[in-house]
């Protein structure tokens, strides 16, 4: 196939460092830990804290990775572009892609699915999957106004979301001070099998509320100075969702029994339902559906963004990289994830879709850590024009590590459901399908990264 370069109307650079931390944290922040802490407590009982500290030790290792590889190919393609590069394989590139792509859909659409959950419930009950295709539609359409807009709408969802994690926080600490609640609960490894083998398993469904390191790298052509903000906003973005999510793991535990939270969609209401200092419930309820519009935002963000770098690539039609040329959006790639995620709301539940986005993940974070080794054999680009420094390197044993983990947290060993590994495999076979299709109507994908990057 012949050269192609699909997009006439290149995208804005105009996230700075600041604006980008508050990305990274915000896309951590969000649904997971506001609608699946008691999900990890069914798994291992009081000791909630211990499967996040442990997600988060993944997703440090495979953080590395990736702000290795941005600094290196700062363009908005991520993990798709990386494997592209490191392998020449365009039938990998395109699944990676896919992955990808499917991941922040499916979890978007976990968002929708919690959307209309006990939160929403705290003021009035409307069908689930009425409120989840309106929350999208709308998430949609501040997506398609501009990434301005949508950046600036994340910033102040970012400090909604944050604000409700600190006032647990302060509830936390006010029973401390005066004696609430049970600080011994947190310490009991409460599982219904093998111990190991729990906490493996609850930390890949801790690992759904961790997601969101990995969609800022496909903001890469939309930042000002990647190598040098890239590696700051990841590490730093990691270390605050990380303290904040290890105290509100410690506060729902101590006040809140293992069994409520289990049974619990809302599991951090039932902390202020509980606590001793008086916070309006139905206050908290907003918070938390703000929350979770956030991670719907960001993740639609992150999809679209990457069916345009797709587009580049010359993997997928060139129609999907269309860019508006007045508000500088990819408006077509928009479209068609909103369409996809509307079809995966109707047809999964809040669990099985947060499940399914962390194993699709979980496999693309496998070829991300082996692709940083194979790219080492070639020497780095020249930094882009206005950037600062050389690219972050990773210690080489940090690649090898988190593409381990990552493939051991994606085995059946974690007593993952079966119906899981049935939706993540329908929606690669959807994959494959795509790609047998644009091969036959666009012709054969040329391998060379340096023709399908610009």
């Amino acid at each position: 196939m012949s050269e192609q370069k699909v997009m006439t109307t290149p995208l804005k650079r105009t996230i700075g460092r600041k604006v980008l931390l508050l990305f990274v944290v915000g896309d951590i922040l969000g649904a997971g830990i506001y609608a699946l802490t008691g999900k990890v407590a069914a798994e291992v009982g009081g000791a909630i804290w211990l499967p996040f500290l442990c997600a988060f030790v993944l997703a440090g290792l495979t953080a590395a990775s990736y702000a290795e590889l941005v600094g290196r190919f700062p363009q908005a393609a991520g993990a798709a572009l990386y494997a592209n590069r490191a392998f020449k394989r365009p039938f990998l590139t395109f699944m990676v892609a896919f992955a990808v792509m499917m991941s922040g859909i499916t979890s978007a659409s976990a968002a929708a699915r919690a959307f209309g959950g006990d939160y929403l419930a705290e003021f009035f009950t409307v069908p689930t999957l009425a409120a989840a295709w309106f929350f999208l539609l709308a998430i949609s359409a501040v997506n398609l106004l501009g990434i301005s807009e949508s950046v600036r709408v994340n910033v102040v969802l970012t400090v909604v979301e944050a604000t409700g994690l600190l006032v647990i926080l302060a509830i936390g600490g006010w029973a401390l001070i005066s004696g609430d609640g049970e600080p011994g609960r947190t310490m009991e490894l409460e599982t219904q099998g093998a111990p190991l083998i729990a906490v493996l398993g609850a930390t890949a469904l801790a690992f759904y509320a961790l997601l969101g390191f990995e969609d800022s790298v496909n903001l890469a052509e939309e930042t000002q100075k990647p190598r040098r903000d890239f590696p700051r906003a990841l590490f730093g973005g990691l270390a605050i969702a990380g303290l904040i999510y290890l105290g509100v793991a410690f506060t729902t535990s101590m006040l809140v029994d293992t069994e409520t939270l289990a049974e619990s969609t809302g599991p951090l209401l039932e902390v202020v339902k509980v606590a001793g200092l008086t916070f309006p419930p139905g206050l908290f309820a907003v918070i938390a559906l703000l929350a979770v519009t956030n991670t719907a935002l960001i993740n639609m963000i992150m999809a679209s963004r990457l069916v345009y770098g797709m587009s580049s690539e010359g993997i997928v039609p060139k129609v999907l990289g269309r860019v508006h040329k007045g508000r500088q959006t990819p408006y077509v790639a928009i479209a068609f994830t909103l369409l996809i995620a509307l079809t995966l709301t109707s047809t999964g539940d809040l669990a099985g879709l947060a499940d399914t986005t962390v194993l699709l993940l979980l496999l693309v974070f496998v070829v991300v850590n082996v692709s940083v080794l194979v790219l080492r054999r070639e020497p780095d680009d020249e930094p882009a024009k206005g950037d600062d420094g050389p690219s972050f390197r990773a210690p080489t044993w940090v690649p090898v590590v988190g593409a381990l983990v990552s493939l051991v947290l994606a085995s059946p060993i974690t007593g993952r459901d079966a119906d899981v590994y049935v939706r993540a495999g329908l929606l690669l076979a959807i994959g494959v399908v795509l790609y047998v299709i644009n091969r036959l109507v666009v012709g054969k994908v040329d391998a060379d990264p340096a023709k399908l990057t610009g």
